[in-house]
């Protein structure tokens, strides 16, 4: 009869995974709250987007602050399963975060430094979700 050898991980691996999905939930957490902001400051016509006529994507801003509303607002709420070690949020928070680089990709020529920073910032917290192990602990 044979058996499958059952894996065990070590605690260092244990608590890199965990470091590493706390990273990522402050991370869309913090990034959430900026896209909630870049939203608001969008919906309210704000003087600090830039708007350039020759854009191929080309939306109406306050269309762009609705979008980042919501979505930094449902990054928001993942980040708060994440802190709960929650396997399903580590799933949405990957689908959040590659949205919401889509959308910042869309939104360069408004706001193009800050876009490109979020992209960054959200191809860290794809990263931090997808390196650790799929047996994390869960709470």
């Amino acid at each position: 009869m044979a058996t499958t050898p059952s894996h065990q991980r070590s605690a260092g691996t244990m608590a890199a995974a965990t470091g590493l999905t706390l990273f990522a939930a402050v991370m869309l957490l913090v990034s959430g709250v900026l896209d909630v902001f870049r939203g608001i400051m969008a919906i309210a016509q704000d003087a600090v987007f830039v708007s350039t006529p020759q854009y191929v994507f080309r939306f109406d801003l306050m269309g762009w602050g609705w979008v980042h509303l919501v979505l930094g607002a449902l990054a928001m709420i993942v980040s708060i399963g994440l802190f709960m070690m929650a396997t399903w949020a580590r799933v949405l928070g990957v689908a959040i975060a590659s949205l919401l680089i889509i959308t910042n990709f869309l939104s360069i020529p408004y706001y193009p430094v800050w876009s490109l920073t979020l992209i960054a910032l959200y191809g860290f917290i794809i990263w931090a979700l997808c390196v650790a192990p799929k047996d994390a602990p869960e709470r």
